[in-house]
């Protein structure tokens, strides 16, 4: 079977012509296995090459999987994460959004000087020890093109990794940018030695419903429209998913804990 790769824009993504319904996805953060067991929860049909990898996943009622960054790094698989995703796209099953994790890959790939932590030695092993140097070309160009917000359902759904205040919302901004990626540090740091991030969605008065990741989550919980995804799955926690607009979501428990933190309970 030939593998074709979509490659998305590197700007805020305006597809408010896009109405779903669509399953947004936390962070997954190379763990392949959890994400097709998520998937198929969500009644995804995962198709596979001779090698018995997954290469695309399509629904009945062809719902569009949203997936809000940090697919990459600290898990066993980035490059099985990355061909299921990039094949979804390329077929127009699946939308993403960059996060901090797939940034910090890209500036390695270009060869640039980075700091090689955080789970980023993982990534760049498992993408070298891959045998398809034409995959592995293309995951880098998908990933320095992925966007930093998508604008979906005309307007009433808004995907960011690390979550977007309304004055952001469709700029192409480099303060937009940053904190779609990032948030804002507070610049204190916590007990576990973690980076404080300005709360935002406290605040947040929006009319769209913002979908994020980036920080942790023991338990999925609405704030003023707004929902964070990323329930640790790397670190045993869950991969999460939200169905919209049926706002429910879907969790399944990590298959073990594939990366240490402080400050993250395993599921049970």
């Amino acid at each position: 079977m030939t593998q074709r790769y979509h490659h998305a824009e590197n700007t805020p993504r305006d597809r408010r012509d896009l109405t779903g319904p669509f399953d947004v996805i936390g962070d997954v953060h190379g763990c392949r296995a959890e994400l097709e067991t998520l998937l198929g929860e969500l009644g995804y049909r995962i198709d596979r090459d001779e090698r018995g990898r997954a290469i695309s996943a399509t629904h009945p009622d062809e719902r569009i999987a949203v997936f809000v960054g940090d697919l990459v790094d600290r898990g066993p698989d980035t490059p099985g994460v990355l061909r299921l995703v990039m094949s979804m796209s390329a077929a127009g099953t699946a939308l993403c959004v960059t996060g901090n994790h797939e940034s910090k890959l890209v500036r390695a790939l270009d060869g640039r000087n980075v700091r090689i932590a955080h789970g980023l030695a993982q990534s760049l092993d498992q993408l070298a020890a891959d045998d398809d140097i034409e995959f592995r070309s293309a995951a880098h160009a998908f990933l320095r093109a992925l966007p930093s917000q998508l604008i979906l359902d005309r307007g009433r759904l808004v995907v960011a990794h690390a979550g977007l205040p309304e004055e952001f919302h469709g700029s192409a901004s480099s303060r937009a940018r940053a904190f779609a990626l990032y948030g804002a540090p507070t610049g204190e740091i916590d007990r576990h030695g973690l980076p404080v991030r300005y709360d935002w969605a406290q605040d947040y008065r929006g009319r769209a419903t913002v979908v994020y990741g980036h920080t942790p989550v023991t338990e999925l919980r609405w704030v003023n429209n707004t929902l964070c995804l990323d329930t640790g799955v790397v670190f045993g926690g869950a991969l999460s998913a939200l169905r919209y607009r049926e706002l429910t979501t879907v969790s399944v428990p990590a298959e073990q804990v594939w990366s240490e933190r402080a400050g993250i309970t395993p599921a049970r």
